[in-house]
């Protein structure tokens, strides 16, 4: 397409590999990149949004931050996905605990991603869309921790746009429908996964526990997600 570059991405055709990794901060796109690629190239560095592509064990694979929030996710994923010929969007994150067996540094895998947010408005649909991950990546993603002993929670996550909620029992109220863990990027990734045709997956590292107030440092969130980050890598 003639669309790129972007005004958020100043890639050009083919700088970015078939599967890129997405964490939200730009600065642990560049540590994936540093720490795990070979031969590691940045392609983009509009905003400080960072974005790398190297190899990994052979396999071309690229990473790239997508911020926070679901418009800032669904503009770059939509970019990746429709201008930039991506087929597979990994997103690698940071969520909040909201059941009792759900702990720090677990990783959930979000097979659906509920959300409060009204992103699906723009579709023009008779009723509610479901975000879903797709099957093929979740499923080598579980298999992938198996081999490496890394036990996972899979279920529903919740995608939410408010951070700071005024509405004190919202927790609680997904808690009760079993949600695993709140984020606020997923819901928006698979939905543009969905209607581009294309492939996603929502993988996640408990940063902190909303219940228990349990809670990583900024340092830790940043480097310390390292099982994550080697099966989403092995998904290339």
């Amino acid at each position: 397409m003639s669309n790129i570059p972007t005004a958020h991405n100043n890639a050009k055709k083919g700088d970015f590999a078939k599967t890129v990794l997405m964490p939200g901060d730009p600065l642990r796109a560049k540590y994936i990149a540093e720490t795990y690629l070979e031969h590691p190239e940045q392609v983009n560095a509009v905003r400080n949004m960072f974005g790398y592509t190297g190899t990994y064990h052979g396999k071309e694979i690229s990473v790239m931050g997508a911020g926070m929030g679901m418009p800032s996710i669904g503009i770059y994923s939509y970019e990746l996905f429709n201008f930039y010929d991506v087929d597979n969007i990994i997103r690698i994150g940071s969520a909040g605990a909201l059941q009792d067996h759900v702990r720090l540094m677990d990783v959930v895998i979000g097979m659906g991603a509920c959300t409060d947010s009204n992103y699906a408005y723009q579709y023009g649909l008779p009723g509610t869309f479901a975000p879903i991950a797709d099957y093929e990546l979740m499923s080598r993603a579980i298999e992938t921790a198996k081999k490496q002993g890394t036990g996972v929670a899979v279920g529903n996550v919740l995608s939410s746009d408010v951070f700071y909620n005024q509405c004190e029992n919202a927790n609680d109220l997904w808690r009760s429908m079993g949600v695993l863990a709140v984020e606020m990027e997923a819901a928006a990734l698979y939905m543009n996964a969905a209607k581009a045709k294309k492939k996603a997956l929502c993988m996640l590292t408990i940063s902190d526990h909303i219940y228990t107030g349990e809670a990583l440092s900024a340092e830790d969130r940043q480097i310390g997600f390292g099982k994550m980050m080697e099966i989403a890598l092995e998904l290339a």
